[in-house]
């Protein structure tokens, strides 16, 4: 696994994180959490429901530790599988608080710079309560992104299902642009999306914090490696020589390949230099 990574340079791997579950990380026959720590590729570290009702916060403080004394970033991805910030049963929101309390309270612990969660909305399900949902959901997101803040963690919400970038700059809007900011996933707009990357970009660059990146063909969620699909990546990386401050990268293949590729892919096309 090493030599997977000596491939490709150590400058890629210092300016990304990789995304990985918790689950992984506690796994000691694969030993991902020191794979991870000494080749010091900085993780994105994936918390979902059996990981937050399973582990006990020394679990998430020895990652957390190991990670620092590595040098590594560490940014955290929070649950989002039946969960809905702007449900209109108050049951449902009642279990999304409760994950988003467990996933923060492994945040604290784990000391990331950033904690991703999907924004939630569906326009498939929630259409015709729309500006309810989002009230709602900002009412969700505002109470945790509060919380987090207070920690020194920043709450990015990532697209998934929202087909136009004004879906979520209504969420937004009823958002602080300080403690909440878009985490932009280029394959899921690349499959769920109606509008262009550069449409993306124009609207909501401004709250842009973090991206996702992976590719695929244009029909599922394949998280391929960068290059392996249709995804034509330039108009981001055109704007990211301009916008600033960059937001935090993280790399988001499902096989190890796929990892490679997109190092590789940053390498042969100079995101870095």
């Amino acid at each position: 696994m090493a030599e997977m990574f000596d491939s490709a340079k150590t400058r890629i791997l210092e300016n990304v994180q990789v995304n990985i579950p918790f689950t992984w990380l506690m796994d000691s026959q694969e030993n991902w959490l020191e794979i991870f720590a000494e080749n010091r590729i900085q993780p994105e570290i994936g918390l979902d429901a059996e990981t937050l009702d399973r582990f006990a916060p020394e679990d998430f403080s020895r990652v957390g530790r190991r990670f620092a004394h590595a040098g590594c970033r560490v940014t955290v991805h929070g649950p989002f599988l039946d969960l809905s910030p702007g449900s209109p049963d108050p049951e449902i929101r009642s279990a999304t608080h409760k994950r988003l309390t467990q996933a923060r309270a492994a945040a604290e612990v784990l000391g990331p710079e950033t904690m991703v969660c999907h924004a939630g909305y569906d326009p498939a399900r929630y259409s015709f309560i729309r500006q309810e949902w989002y009230k709602r959901a900002a009412d969700t997101w505002n109470t945790h992104s509060y919380a987090l803040w207070d920690h020194g963690i920043r709450l990015v919400l990532e697209n998934v299902y929202e087909p136009d970038p004004k879906d979520l700059m209504d969420l937004f809007e009823k958002t602080d642009p300080e403690t909440t900011g878009f985490c932009l996933d280029v394959g899921h707009l690349t499959v769920f999306g109606s509008f262009s990357l550069s449409e993306w970009l124009n609207r909501l660059g401004p709250r842009i914090r973090q991206l996702h990146l992976h590719d695929n063909c244009g029909k599922t969620d394949d998280h391929l490696g960068m290059g392996r699909g249709i995804i034509d990546f330039t108009p981001l990386h055109e704007w990211l020589k301009t916008a600033g401050p960059g937001p935090v990268i993280t790399l988001e293949p499902h096989r190890r390949e796929d990892l490679l590729h997109s190092l590789l892919f940053l390498e042969n096309h100079k995101w870095f230099q």
